[in-house]
């Protein structure tokens, strides 16, 4: 008999010269054949170009297509067969919908799917973080957003997304979406404009409230409320209000990683968005943590090659002492198992690890190992590294911190539940 790993892939095949004409640009045509897959074991809409056929006749014709070989009995059974190997699979019967924006390695989708949500599309650009979010989701993501029409994408509850912080032209705040057009906003923006979701989560670096003295958020804000969302930041502010007002009220949404769990000082703004009128108030969730501990995500017998050189050692610190006499705080951080918690940790942490070291007894201290980087952002145990530590360092270190956003995710759920 054969494996369900083997009869997974024979049922793909099948299925791929069909799924040709429907992939865009920049995409694989794995791609579309895992979101076709997973959202017939889960029961939803399929991606597809429309202008070709709709998601209910492909569903059918797939069906009928896999019932022959007998790969699909049931959706019961056909879940069983698509999620077989995947430990980070949603539940058979999910609660919600979203799609999966700049998604890096998932965590963002972690954090949602630990709550009840399926994932029915997934947009990522960068190649290594497509295969470690295949290798921990079963599904491929689709490429490049900007190639991407947003019409093809299916209906979804929740848009999530961490979109890189790009300024905007000065031009702006006349001609509403448009004003973005060029940033890789405009594609969230032009995807929430036409399926038009209930919530939508998205998340950014601290810096985007300073960021061009606030008038990055602003066009942001402005933007997003023109299109009939809001979010805790009343409209009257986002379009009378001087910058300061909305600044000082952006803050109330940055959370820190610290207070969830988890040891690193970690700060992001995280907006959460509702469709006009469905909501009042979006409450934030409230710290969750008694204190934390470096401790808790070291390994109790690190790899020695994680010791860094004399030579790194001491280039940190002549650099500290530099920065120090001229007055910039910047420098290396060292912590040890005692220590409440680590410095922000980077994409750039596979250079030289200078923002996390972790002191060593009678030694040079050590860079931390990619599995303690994916602790540091709350990943569990059971998520698969990149087999390269280069790519998993910067894969962390460009992550959300998945309690942060579980937390998040609970309350928008218990929001949906009272709506719907």
């Amino acid at each position: 008999m054969k494996k369900k790993s083997d009869l997974l892939s024979s049922a793909k095949k099948l299925i791929e010269p069909l799924a040709i004409s429907h992939t865009p640009e920049d995409t694989q045509v794995g791609a579309v054949v895992d979101q076709w897959f997973h959202a017939l074991a889960t029961n939803n809409e399929f991606y597809c170009d429309n202008s070709l056929d709709s998601s209910e006749n492909l569903k059918k014709q797939i069906r009928s297509t896999l019932k022959k070989p007998e790969f699909y009995q049931n959706e019961a059974q056909f879940y069983n067969l698509v999620f077989d190997n995947i430990e980070l699979k949603p539940d058979l019967y999910p609660k919600f919908t979203f799609i999966d924006l700049f998604a890096g390695i998932g965590g963002t989708r972690l954090g949602f799917q630990q709550n009840g949500g399926v994932c029915v599309f997934s947009s990522e650009f960068d190649k290594h973080a497509q295969n470690t979010y295949k290798n921990n989701y079963g599904e491929l993501p689709f490429g490049d957003i900007t190639l991407i029409n947003p019409e093809h994408i299916p209906s979804h509850d929740i848009l999530i997304g961490g979109f890189p912080c790009q300024p905007f032209s000065h031009a702006g705040l006349k001609l509403g979406v448009e004003d973005t057009r060029g940033t890789l906003f405009h594609n969230i923006a032009k995807i929430l404009e036409l399926k038009k979701p209930k919530f939508a989560l998205l998340e950014n670096v601290k810096g985007l409230i300073s960021n061009d003295k606030g008038y990055t958020l602003r066009v942001i804000l402005k933007t997003l409320t023109d299109i009939g969302y809001s979010c805790n930041i009343p409209k009257e502010i986002i379009n009378e209000g001087t910058t300061k007002e909305i600044q000082n009220l952006a803050k109330k949404m940055v959370l820190k990683s610290v207070d969830f769990g988890v040891p690193q000082n970690r700060q992001r703004i995280y907006i959460v968005l509702w469709r006009d009128g469905l909501i009042n108030k979006f409450e934030y969730p409230l710290i969750n943590s008694d204190g934390t501990k470096v401790g808790n995500i070291l390994e109790t017998n690190p790899d020695p090659k994680l010791t860094i050189s004399d030579r790194l050692w001491a280039g940190h610190k002549r650099r500290k002492q530099e920065n120090k006499k001229n007055g910039k705080g910047f420098g290396y951080g060292i912590v040890n198992a005692d220590s409440p918690y680590t410095n922000t940790i980077s994409a750039r942490y596979y250079k030289d690890g200078s923002e996390v070291l972790v002191e060593q007894s009678g030694k040079n201290p050590r860079k931390i190992s990619p599995r303690e980087a994916a602790r540091l952002q709350g990943f569990p145990e059971n998520f698969k590294l990149s087999d390269s530590n280069v790519q998993a360092y910067k894969q962390f270190g460009n992550s959300v911190t998945v309690p942060v956003v579980s937390a998040l995710a609970k309350k928008i759920q218990g929001n949906l539940n009272e709506i719907n």
